[in-house]
Protein backbone atom coordinates (compact mmCIF):
# COMPACT_ATOMS: atom_id res chain seq x y z
CA UNK A 1 0.00 0.00 0.00
CA UNK A 2 0.93 3.36 -0.95
CA UNK A 3 -0.10 6.51 0.77
CA UNK A 4 0.48 9.96 -0.03
CA UNK A 5 -0.75 11.70 3.27
CA UNK A 6 0.72 11.13 6.86
CA UNK A 7 -0.23 7.70 9.14
CA UNK A 8 -1.14 10.46 11.52
CA UNK A 9 -3.37 12.43 9.82
CA UNK A 10 -7.08 11.97 10.11
CA UNK A 11 -8.64 10.22 7.79
CA UNK A 12 -11.70 9.60 6.09
CA UNK A 13 -13.43 6.28 7.24
CA UNK A 14 -15.28 4.11 4.42
CA UNK A 15 -18.37 5.08 5.93
CA UNK A 16 -18.20 8.54 5.00
CA UNK A 17 -16.39 7.51 1.41
CA UNK A 18 -19.74 5.26 0.99
CA UNK A 19 -22.25 8.12 2.06
CA UNK A 20 -20.42 11.09 -0.33
CA UNK A 21 -20.44 8.48 -3.07
CA UNK A 22 -24.12 7.24 -2.87
CA UNK A 23 -25.64 10.76 -2.64
CA UNK A 24 -25.66 11.34 -6.73
CA UNK A 25 -26.64 8.00 -7.47
CA UNK A 26 -29.67 7.59 -4.67
CA UNK A 27 -31.04 10.88 -6.12
CA UNK A 28 -30.51 9.33 -9.93
CA UNK A 29 -32.49 5.88 -9.18
CA UNK A 30 -35.01 6.76 -6.34
CA UNK A 31 -37.40 8.08 -9.18
CA UNK A 32 -37.04 5.31 -12.07
CA UNK A 33 -39.87 3.67 -11.58
CA UNK A 34 -42.18 6.77 -11.44
CA UNK A 35 -41.29 8.04 -15.04
CA UNK A 36 -44.49 6.95 -16.24
CA UNK A 37 -46.13 8.43 -13.69
CA UNK A 38 -44.45 11.88 -13.96
CA UNK A 39 -45.41 11.76 -17.49
CA UNK A 40 -49.03 11.45 -16.54
CA UNK A 41 -48.57 14.10 -14.34
CA UNK A 42 -47.40 16.91 -16.37
CA UNK A 43 -49.38 15.40 -19.14
CA UNK A 44 -46.19 15.09 -21.79
CA UNK A 45 -44.55 12.82 -24.06
CA UNK A 46 -41.84 9.70 -22.76
CA UNK A 47 -38.75 11.57 -24.31
CA UNK A 48 -39.27 14.59 -22.68
CA UNK A 49 -39.56 13.13 -18.92
CA UNK A 50 -36.65 10.85 -19.94
CA UNK A 51 -34.43 14.24 -19.98
CA UNK A 52 -34.87 14.33 -16.21
CA UNK A 53 -32.35 11.34 -16.37
CA UNK A 54 -30.31 12.33 -19.58
CA UNK A 55 -29.98 16.04 -17.87
CA UNK A 56 -29.19 14.43 -14.83
CA UNK A 57 -26.30 12.66 -16.22
CA UNK A 58 -25.01 15.55 -18.38
CA UNK A 59 -25.12 17.41 -15.53
CA UNK A 60 -23.04 15.17 -13.93
CA UNK A 61 -20.54 14.69 -16.60
CA UNK A 62 -19.94 18.58 -17.17
CA UNK A 63 -19.46 19.22 -13.26
CA UNK A 64 -17.05 16.87 -13.01
CA UNK A 65 -14.33 18.33 -15.38
CA UNK A 66 -15.03 21.43 -13.07
CA UNK A 67 -14.83 19.62 -9.66
CA UNK A 68 -11.81 16.90 -10.44
CA UNK A 69 -8.86 19.89 -11.56
CA UNK A 70 -10.36 22.34 -8.53
CA UNK A 71 -10.24 19.16 -6.02
CA UNK A 72 -6.29 19.29 -6.78
CA UNK A 73 -5.94 22.89 -6.08
CA UNK A 74 -8.44 23.20 -3.35
CA UNK A 75 -8.34 19.89 -1.75
CA UNK A 76 -10.94 16.87 -1.50
CA UNK A 77 -13.10 17.98 1.38
CA UNK A 78 -14.55 21.75 0.44
CA UNK A 79 -15.52 20.31 -2.80
CA UNK A 80 -17.62 17.59 -1.11
CA UNK A 81 -19.08 19.91 1.40
CA UNK A 82 -20.46 22.47 -1.69
CA UNK A 83 -21.67 19.50 -3.95
CA UNK A 84 -23.56 18.49 -0.89
CA UNK A 85 -25.42 21.81 -0.11
CA UNK A 86 -25.89 22.00 -3.81
CA UNK A 87 -27.94 18.79 -3.90
CA UNK A 88 -29.68 19.90 -1.10
CA UNK A 89 -30.68 23.15 -3.05
CA UNK A 90 -31.84 20.77 -6.38
CA UNK A 91 -34.07 18.59 -4.61
CA UNK A 92 -35.98 22.04 -3.40
CA UNK A 93 -36.21 23.07 -7.06
CA UNK A 94 -37.66 19.23 -7.58
CA UNK A 95 -40.07 19.47 -5.07
CA UNK A 96 -41.56 22.65 -5.51
CA UNK A 97 -41.54 22.75 -9.52
CA UNK A 98 -44.68 23.34 -11.03
CA UNK A 99 -44.22 22.02 -14.90
CA UNK A 100 -41.94 19.30 -16.27
CA UNK A 101 -39.30 22.10 -17.18
CA UNK A 102 -39.10 23.12 -14.27
CA UNK A 103 -38.34 19.40 -12.44
CA UNK A 104 -35.86 19.25 -15.40
CA UNK A 105 -34.30 22.35 -14.07
CA UNK A 106 -34.34 21.16 -10.25
CA UNK A 107 -32.94 17.71 -11.68
CA UNK A 108 -30.05 19.61 -13.42
CA UNK A 109 -29.06 21.38 -10.43
CA UNK A 110 -28.90 17.80 -8.27
CA UNK A 111 -26.93 16.62 -10.49
CA UNK A 112 -24.27 19.40 -10.26
CA UNK A 113 -24.19 19.36 -6.09
CA UNK A 114 -24.18 15.36 -6.05
CA UNK A 115 -21.55 14.49 -8.87
CA UNK A 116 -18.92 16.03 -6.28
CA UNK A 117 -18.93 13.07 -3.80
CA UNK A 118 -18.59 10.65 -7.17
CA UNK A 119 -15.55 12.73 -7.83
CA UNK A 120 -14.06 12.93 -4.54
CA UNK A 121 -14.86 9.32 -3.21
CA UNK A 122 -12.18 8.33 -5.98
CA UNK A 123 -9.68 10.57 -5.70
CA UNK A 124 -9.59 10.33 -2.04
CA UNK A 125 -9.04 6.66 -2.35
CA UNK A 126 -6.19 7.21 -4.65
CA UNK A 127 -5.03 9.87 -2.79
CA UNK A 128 -4.44 6.88 -0.27
CA UNK A 129 -4.16 3.76 -2.20
CA UNK A 130 -1.64 2.48 -5.22
CA UNK A 131 -3.54 1.27 -7.72
CA UNK A 132 -4.12 -2.35 -7.70
CA UNK A 133 -5.13 -1.41 -4.11
CA UNK A 134 -7.32 1.28 -4.68
CA UNK A 135 -8.80 -0.89 -7.42
CA UNK A 136 -9.98 -3.62 -4.35
CA UNK A 137 -11.26 -0.26 -2.30
CA UNK A 138 -13.11 1.42 -5.79
CA UNK A 139 -14.87 -1.91 -5.52
CA UNK A 140 -15.48 -2.42 -1.97
CA UNK A 141 -16.93 1.32 -1.84
CA UNK A 142 -18.56 0.87 -5.06
CA UNK A 143 -20.26 -2.35 -3.11
CA UNK A 144 -21.42 -0.43 0.08
CA UNK A 145 -22.05 2.66 -2.03
CA UNK A 146 -25.14 1.22 -4.31
CA UNK A 147 -27.00 -0.11 -1.15
CA UNK A 148 -29.38 2.12 -1.28
CA UNK A 149 -28.96 3.17 -4.57
CA UNK A 150 -30.03 -0.41 -5.26
CA UNK A 151 -33.29 -0.13 -2.66
CA UNK A 152 -33.82 3.70 -4.30
CA UNK A 153 -36.25 1.76 -7.30
CA UNK A 154 -38.29 -0.56 -4.59
CA UNK A 155 -38.53 2.29 -2.30
CA UNK A 156 -39.35 4.89 -4.97
CA UNK A 157 -41.72 2.54 -6.59
CA UNK A 158 -43.43 2.14 -3.07
CA UNK A 159 -43.69 5.55 -2.45
CA UNK A 160 -45.57 6.23 -5.44
CA UNK A 161 -47.88 3.65 -4.74
CA UNK A 162 -48.80 5.05 -1.59
CA UNK A 163 -48.50 8.60 -1.75
CA UNK A 164 -47.26 10.11 -5.41
CA UNK A 165 -43.92 10.25 -7.00
CA UNK A 166 -42.80 13.98 -4.94
CA UNK A 167 -42.49 12.08 -2.10
CA UNK A 168 -39.23 10.48 -3.24
CA UNK A 169 -37.43 13.69 -3.25
CA UNK A 170 -38.93 14.32 0.18
CA UNK A 171 -36.86 11.40 1.10
CA UNK A 172 -33.91 12.61 -1.34
CA UNK A 173 -34.12 15.70 0.72
CA UNK A 174 -33.74 14.27 4.43
CA UNK A 175 -31.11 12.42 3.29
CA UNK A 176 -28.97 15.00 1.70
CA UNK A 177 -29.25 17.23 4.94
CA UNK A 178 -28.00 14.26 7.03
CA UNK A 179 -25.01 13.05 4.44
CA UNK A 180 -24.23 16.87 4.61
CA UNK A 181 -23.94 16.71 7.93
CA UNK A 182 -22.01 13.66 8.40
CA UNK A 183 -19.46 15.12 5.72
CA UNK A 184 -19.23 18.36 7.44
CA UNK A 185 -17.90 16.14 10.63
CA UNK A 186 -16.37 13.42 9.04
CA UNK A 187 -15.05 14.04 5.72
CA UNK A 188 -11.20 14.78 6.48
CA UNK A 189 -9.00 16.15 4.08
CA UNK A 190 -6.72 13.61 1.84
CA UNK A 191 -4.97 15.54 -0.20
CA UNK A 192 -2.31 17.61 1.44
CA UNK A 193 -1.44 21.01 0.92
CA UNK A 194 2.12 20.61 -0.21
CA UNK A 195 0.77 18.15 -3.08
CA UNK A 196 -1.63 20.25 -4.22
CA UNK A 197 -1.22 22.04 -7.84
CA UNK A 198 -0.37 25.88 -7.04
CA UNK A 199 -1.63 27.22 -11.06
CA UNK A 200 -3.92 29.53 -11.81
CA UNK A 201 -7.77 28.18 -12.80
CA UNK A 202 -7.21 28.37 -16.43
CA UNK A 203 -4.22 26.06 -15.99
CA UNK A 204 -6.11 23.70 -14.29
CA UNK A 205 -7.84 22.25 -17.38
CA UNK A 206 -4.80 22.00 -19.18
CA UNK A 207 -4.41 18.99 -17.32
CA UNK A 208 -7.24 17.54 -19.26
CA UNK A 209 -5.13 17.84 -22.63
CA UNK A 210 -2.41 15.74 -20.78
CA UNK A 211 -4.82 12.81 -19.97
CA UNK A 212 -6.28 12.81 -23.43
CA UNK A 213 -2.57 12.35 -25.02
CA UNK A 214 -2.62 9.54 -22.40
CA UNK A 215 -3.35 6.21 -24.19
CA UNK A 216 -3.81 4.33 -21.04
CA UNK A 217 -5.96 7.13 -19.95
CA UNK A 218 -8.16 7.23 -22.94
CA UNK A 219 -8.08 3.58 -23.09
CA UNK A 220 -9.58 2.61 -20.08
CA UNK A 221 -11.66 5.66 -19.50
CA UNK A 222 -13.36 4.90 -22.71
CA UNK A 223 -13.38 1.45 -21.46
CA UNK A 224 -15.34 2.57 -18.41
CA UNK A 225 -17.87 5.09 -20.14
CA UNK A 226 -19.18 2.11 -22.60
CA UNK A 227 -19.65 -0.63 -19.91
CA UNK A 228 -21.82 1.76 -17.92
CA UNK A 229 -23.48 3.47 -21.01
CA UNK A 230 -24.65 -0.10 -21.67
CA UNK A 231 -26.23 -0.25 -18.17
CA UNK A 232 -27.83 3.27 -18.63
CA UNK A 233 -29.34 2.60 -21.70
CA UNK A 234 -31.02 -0.45 -19.54
CA UNK A 235 -31.50 2.44 -16.69
CA UNK A 236 -33.08 4.84 -19.16
CA UNK A 237 -35.36 2.39 -21.33
CA UNK A 238 -36.87 -0.77 -18.84
CA UNK A 239 -39.33 1.39 -17.57
CA UNK A 240 -41.07 2.10 -20.72
CA UNK A 241 -40.37 -1.39 -21.48
CA UNK A 242 -41.19 -2.82 -18.16
CA UNK A 243 -44.25 -1.10 -17.56
CA UNK A 244 -45.23 -0.19 -20.42
CA UNK A 245 -44.63 -3.32 -22.77
CA UNK A 246 -44.76 -6.02 -20.47
CA UNK A 247 -47.42 -5.10 -17.91
CA UNK A 248 -44.85 -4.75 -14.41
CA UNK A 249 -46.04 -2.52 -12.08
CA UNK A 250 -43.36 0.46 -10.46
CA UNK A 251 -42.96 -1.87 -7.72
CA UNK A 252 -42.13 -4.86 -8.81
CA UNK A 253 -40.10 -3.02 -12.03
CA UNK A 254 -38.25 -1.45 -8.32
CA UNK A 255 -37.95 -5.33 -7.42
CA UNK A 256 -36.37 -6.73 -10.22
CA UNK A 257 -33.93 -3.42 -10.48
CA UNK A 258 -32.98 -4.75 -7.16
CA UNK A 259 -32.33 -7.84 -8.09
CA UNK A 260 -29.90 -6.69 -11.34
CA UNK A 261 -28.29 -4.33 -8.88
CA UNK A 262 -27.15 -6.97 -6.47
CA UNK A 263 -25.56 -8.91 -9.01
CA UNK A 264 -23.62 -5.96 -9.61
CA UNK A 265 -22.77 -5.80 -6.33
CA UNK A 266 -21.60 -9.54 -6.20
CA UNK A 267 -18.94 -8.37 -9.35
CA UNK A 268 -17.88 -5.74 -7.52
CA UNK A 269 -17.37 -7.96 -4.59
CA UNK A 270 -15.29 -10.70 -7.03
CA UNK A 271 -13.17 -7.04 -7.76
CA UNK A 272 -12.39 -6.80 -4.44
CA UNK A 273 -11.37 -10.33 -3.90
CA UNK A 274 -9.12 -10.87 -6.62
CA UNK A 275 -8.03 -7.64 -7.82
CA UNK A 276 -4.75 -7.70 -6.02
CA UNK A 277 -4.22 -10.97 -7.22
CA UNK A 278 -4.96 -10.79 -10.94
CA UNK A 279 -4.37 -6.82 -11.67
CA UNK A 280 -6.54 -4.69 -13.16
CA UNK A 281 -6.01 -5.42 -17.18
CA UNK A 282 -7.42 -8.74 -16.55
CA UNK A 283 -9.97 -8.09 -14.14
CA UNK A 284 -11.17 -5.43 -17.01
CA UNK A 285 -10.76 -8.12 -19.61
CA UNK A 286 -12.94 -10.85 -17.21
CA UNK A 287 -15.47 -7.87 -16.99
CA UNK A 288 -16.25 -6.68 -20.12
CA UNK A 289 -16.37 -10.24 -22.03
CA UNK A 290 -18.70 -11.21 -19.61
CA UNK A 291 -21.14 -8.10 -19.89
CA UNK A 292 -20.63 -8.91 -23.33
CA UNK A 293 -22.41 -12.00 -22.72
CA UNK A 294 -25.34 -10.77 -21.22
CA UNK A 295 -25.73 -8.68 -23.92
CA UNK A 296 -25.39 -10.81 -26.64
CA UNK A 297 -28.25 -13.67 -24.69
CA UNK A 298 -30.30 -10.74 -24.38
CA UNK A 299 -30.39 -10.21 -28.21
CA UNK A 300 -30.72 -13.71 -28.78
CA UNK A 301 -33.34 -14.61 -26.82
CA UNK A 302 -35.52 -11.43 -27.70
CA UNK A 303 -34.74 -12.67 -31.74
CA UNK A 304 -35.87 -16.89 -30.75
CA UNK A 305 -38.44 -16.14 -28.42
CA UNK A 306 -39.11 -12.85 -27.49
CA UNK A 307 -38.30 -11.55 -23.82
CA UNK A 308 -40.32 -11.48 -20.28
CA UNK A 309 -39.76 -9.75 -17.31
CA UNK A 310 -37.64 -12.79 -15.68
CA UNK A 311 -36.04 -13.40 -18.82
CA UNK A 312 -35.40 -9.54 -19.28
CA UNK A 313 -34.24 -8.94 -15.86
CA UNK A 314 -32.32 -12.39 -15.64
CA UNK A 315 -30.39 -11.65 -18.24
CA UNK A 316 -29.69 -8.17 -17.58
CA UNK A 317 -27.84 -9.57 -14.66
CA UNK A 318 -25.50 -10.86 -16.31
CA UNK A 319 -24.33 -7.94 -17.98
CA UNK A 320 -24.35 -6.21 -14.42
CA UNK A 321 -22.08 -8.70 -12.94
CA UNK A 322 -19.81 -8.53 -15.47
CA UNK A 323 -19.53 -4.37 -15.18
CA UNK A 324 -19.09 -5.26 -11.18
CA UNK A 325 -15.64 -6.68 -12.83
CA UNK A 326 -14.62 -3.94 -15.42
CA UNK A 327 -16.02 -0.73 -14.25
CA UNK A 328 -14.03 -0.13 -10.46
CA UNK A 329 -10.82 -2.05 -12.08
CA UNK A 330 -11.06 0.44 -15.21
CA UNK A 331 -11.63 3.27 -13.06
CA UNK A 332 -8.42 2.76 -11.16
CA UNK A 333 -6.52 1.97 -14.33
CA UNK A 334 -7.60 5.43 -15.54
CA UNK A 335 -7.01 7.60 -12.71
CA UNK A 336 -3.56 6.08 -12.10
CA UNK A 337 -2.40 6.84 -15.58
CA UNK A 338 -1.12 10.24 -14.35
CA UNK A 339 -0.05 10.19 -10.63
CA UNK A 340 0.50 13.73 -10.67
CA UNK A 341 -3.08 14.04 -12.14
CA UNK A 342 -5.04 12.04 -9.97
CA UNK A 343 -7.87 14.99 -9.51
CA UNK A 344 -8.44 15.62 -13.32
CA UNK A 345 -8.00 12.53 -13.61
CA UNK A 346 -11.44 10.97 -11.70
CA UNK A 347 -13.24 14.18 -12.76
CA UNK A 348 -12.43 13.76 -16.65
CA UNK A 349 -12.90 9.59 -16.39
CA UNK A 350 -15.90 9.88 -14.67
CA UNK A 351 -17.02 12.90 -16.72
CA UNK A 352 -16.68 10.37 -19.60
CA UNK A 353 -18.43 7.49 -18.29
CA UNK A 354 -21.40 10.00 -17.39
CA UNK A 355 -21.54 11.42 -20.71
CA UNK A 356 -21.46 8.15 -22.48
CA UNK A 357 -24.29 6.83 -20.41
CA UNK A 358 -25.96 9.95 -21.08
CA UNK A 359 -25.78 9.32 -24.46
CA UNK A 360 -26.72 5.82 -24.35
CA UNK A 361 -30.20 7.00 -22.50
CA UNK A 362 -30.96 9.86 -25.53
CA UNK A 363 -30.16 7.26 -28.67
CA UNK A 364 -32.23 4.36 -26.77
CA UNK A 365 -35.36 6.95 -25.61
CA UNK A 366 -35.62 8.45 -29.06
CA UNK A 367 -35.27 4.74 -30.59
CA UNK A 368 -37.92 3.98 -27.91
CA UNK A 369 -40.21 6.67 -29.20
CA UNK A 370 -40.50 5.80 -32.70
CA UNK A 371 -40.46 1.74 -32.39
CA UNK A 372 -42.36 1.83 -28.93
CA UNK A 373 -43.75 -2.02 -29.48
CA UNK A 374 -40.38 -3.34 -29.34
CA UNK A 375 -37.49 -3.44 -26.66
CA UNK A 376 -34.66 -4.25 -29.53
CA UNK A 377 -34.06 -0.67 -29.96
CA UNK A 378 -32.74 -0.66 -26.19
CA UNK A 379 -31.12 -4.19 -26.61
CA UNK A 380 -28.91 -2.97 -29.69
CA UNK A 381 -27.58 0.08 -27.63
CA UNK A 382 -26.80 -2.26 -24.99
CA UNK A 383 -24.73 -4.81 -27.57
CA UNK A 384 -22.95 -1.95 -29.12
CA UNK A 385 -21.80 -0.41 -26.09
CA UNK A 386 -20.64 -3.83 -24.64
CA UNK A 387 -18.61 -4.46 -27.79
CA UNK A 388 -17.01 -1.24 -27.61
CA UNK A 389 -16.37 -1.97 -24.08
CA UNK A 390 -14.07 -4.48 -25.03
CA UNK A 391 -12.28 -3.14 -27.61
CA UNK A 392 -11.38 0.15 -25.90
CA UNK A 393 -8.77 -0.60 -23.54
CA UNK A 394 -7.01 -3.37 -25.79
CA UNK A 395 -6.69 -0.53 -28.20
CA UNK A 396 -4.91 1.89 -25.35
CA UNK A 397 -3.03 -0.65 -24.14
CA UNK A 398 -1.36 -1.41 -27.94
CA UNK A 399 -0.76 2.53 -28.02
CA UNK A 400 0.92 2.85 -25.01
CA UNK A 401 3.05 -0.11 -25.71
CA UNK A 402 3.81 0.85 -29.22
CA UNK A 403 4.71 4.53 -27.86
CA UNK A 404 6.67 3.22 -24.99
CA UNK A 405 8.85 0.89 -27.65
CA UNK A 406 9.03 3.88 -30.11
CA UNK A 407 6.79 2.32 -32.68
CA UNK A 408 4.52 5.83 -32.24
CA UNK A 409 5.68 9.33 -32.41
CA UNK A 410 3.52 11.90 -31.01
Amino acid sequence: MAETISPTAARPTMAVLVVVTMAAHLAMNIILPSLPGIQASYQTDYATVQLTLTLFLVGIAVAQLIYGPLSDRFGRRPIVLAGLAILVVGTIICLLAPNIEALIAGRLVQAVGGCAGMVMGRAMVRDLYDANRAAQMIAYLTMAAVVAPTTAPLVGGILEEQFSWQASFVLILVASVGFLIFAYTSAHETLPSERRRDVRFGQLFQSFWVLLKNPLFNGYACQVGFSTGAYFAFVGGTPYVAINLMGATPAILGGYFLLVTMFYIGGNFGTARLAERFGVSRMVTIGTLISLTGAVAMLAVEMAFGLVPVTFFGIMSILAAGNGFCISAGTAAAISADPERVGAASGLAGSMQIGFSAVSTFVAGLLLQYYVTTPMPLILVMVGFCIMAVISPVIGRRVAHAAATGGVQH
